[in-house]
């Protein structure tokens, strides 16, 4: 089995990925890492040498690679990911793959997102928090329509790894 974690940047998908990685015994790989590796270079700098239509051409192109494996792995997606390229289908569509969304709220999402700034190309020119807050508001408005596609949706807020990821483990199971 795959299981995708999809969610907003910042609600947490690398980091219960590699938690989840441990428990079930599955392989990780965050897909913006496996497309550095591949890409030889970083995304921040594939957005501003080759575009954003690059980066999603090549994104699909990684996470059907990714896919089509079926072997025992924890696929963390890029924020993006499941609203370009109809990857949202390709996840829904293979019979091995299980997609699970990370839901954070906009406070939280900011509250982990404003020291953050400078690692993330799509944030790094907001100012203020209002600004971020503005910015991930609308952009969750864009994009929930995908992630709500996913098979599983828990919850995030105030609550630790652990108790997500055996959340994740025991709705794998029913």
């Amino acid at each position: 089995m795959i299981i995708t974690l999809i969610g907003y940047m910042a609600s947490g998908k690398s980091t219960l990925g590699k938690e989840l990685a441990v428990k079930l015994d599955y392989d990780f790989i965050d897909l913006d890492d496996y497309i550095e590796v591949k890409e030889n270079t970083s995304v921040s700098n594939i957005f501003k040498t080759k575009g954003e239509i690059y980066f999603r051409t090549i994104e699909t192109k990684y996470l059907k690679t990714l896919i089509e494996s079926k072997s025992n792995l924890i696929l963390s997606l890029g924020g993006g990911t499941p609203c370009y390229g109809n990857n949202m289908n390709v996840l829904l569509n293979a019979p091995y793959v299980k997609s699970i969304y990370l839901k954070a709220s906009i406070p939280t999402l900011v509250a982990r997102l404003k020291n953050e700034k400078r690692k993330r190309p799509l944030i790094a020119h907001l100012e203020t928090d209002e600004q971020l807050t503005e910015f991930i508001g609308k952009h969750l408005f864009e994009r929930t329509q995908f992630y709500t596609q996913a098979q599983l949706t828990l919850l995030t807020d105030n609550k630790d790894s652990t108790t997500i990821v055996n959340e994740i483990v025991g709705q794998l199971i029913q």
